[in-house]
């Protein structure tokens, strides 16, 4: 099993380096990890919570060191967390083949202070429907490999989320990611955030599951001891919902892994 979501301190807002990431995950019972900071983002946007420009080749050299420490014990590989907005596509295109990555995330942000005032117009409903209208943009874009905490959204407005008159536009959406082949990610981390449950929530895992969408297991790590956490968890909320599968990326090619063995790999954390 590998845990494929996590960062370093270059995103300003993550602590411990790639070695710790590979130590925790060594004592958890994973084969490997893929580093997946934060991309950069040319005009200083949400700086705050990412690498700048000028330190990618810094980041690239963090993981490939990590990489020769930890060789033989566990596999550590380089990713990339990729924020897509409409017009970023360019960017971003130049960006991924400044290296040889072995898993791009896609990740739409609506938290970001820049997305809210491109995007919100008071409508809270509106707002909602307008990330999963990004969200199947980005797996059309043929950028990514898998995109990450499908419901992310809900962290903006917690108090007015509301899926029941979201669902339609969701499984448009859905609909949409379906068709590209694009994996989609259960995230973990979502049981640390104000609405206290993975990312995406079981209605929408189900209808993940019904149009055959791969999908992967990450904690989105921003410290060491959060890597493979609550993956049990996340492997029986799958089989609940129908799946049998998980998958990891290397090389950018999607690999597919029998839940059971999956669990059953993980030591105790």
């Amino acid at each position: 099993m590998y845990d494929s979501h996590m960062h370093t301190p270059l995103c300003k807002h993550a602590s411990g380096q790639p070695e710790d990431y590979a130590a925790h995950a060594e004592k958890r019972g994973l084969k490997g990890i893929v580093i997946t900071c934060h991309n950069p983002i040319p005009g200083g946007h949400s700086r705050h919570v990412r690498m700048e420009v000028t330190q990618f080749d810094e980041y690239v050299n963090m993981v490939a060191r990590a990489r020769e420490t930890w060789a033989g014990r566990v596999d550590v590989r380089l990713g990339l967390e990729s924020d897509f907005y409409p017009g970023a596509e360019a960017w971003l295109r130049e960006l991924h083949a400044k290296a040889e990555f072995h898993h791009i995330l896609g990740s739409v942000h609506p938290q970001m202070t820049e997305y809210k005032n491109s995007y919100y117009k008071g409508n809270v409903l509106e707002f909602n429907r307008t990330y999963y209208e990004h969200l199947a943009l980005a797996a059309e874009s043929g950028l990514f490999d898998t995109l990450s905490h499908p419901d992310i959204v809900k962290i903006v407005f917690p108090q007015q989320w509301d899926l029941t008159p979201l669902m339609d536009d969701i499984r448009r959406s859905l609909d949409r990611i379906a068709k590209t082949g694009v994996a989609m990610e259960l995230n973990t981390s979502g049981l640390q955030k104000n609405i206290r449950e993975m990312n995406p929530a079981p209605a929408i895992l189900r209808e993940m599951y019904e149009r055959n969408i791969p999908v992967m297991v990450n904690s989105d790590a921003h410290e060491a001891k959060r890597v493979a956490a609550d993956f049990e968890q996340a492997f029986d909320l799958l089989r609940e919902v129908g799946y049998h599968e998980t998958n990891y990326f290397l090389h950018r090619q999607r690999h597919t892994l029998d839940i059971v063995t999956a669990k059953q790999s993980l030591r105790p954390a």
